[in-house]
């Protein structure tokens, strides 16, 4: 089970678990949030969710392309 919770965090972008991190709330509830979000409002939460994990991988890249150029 425990790979399991693994692979999908790692695939899922990480936002809840660096949300998480951000403000210590464990990860579970910040999950259950979007989700019990997403059903109440219709989908909303989950372009909010894509758009932090756009920011995050965008951040992730301008970060490597930087570490290339001082090298």
């Amino acid at each position: 089970m425990k790979k399991v919770q693994q692979f999908i965090e790692n695939q899922a972008f990480g936002v809840c678990t660096r949300l998480g991190e951000m403000m210590d709330i464990p990860t579970s509830h910040i999950r259950i949030f979007f989700i019990y979000s997403s059903f109440l409002t219709f989908g909303s939460p989950i372009l909010l969710y894509l758009a932090l994990a756009f920011i995050r991988d965008v951040r992730k890249m301008l970060r490597r392309g930087r570490s290339k150029w001082y090298y």
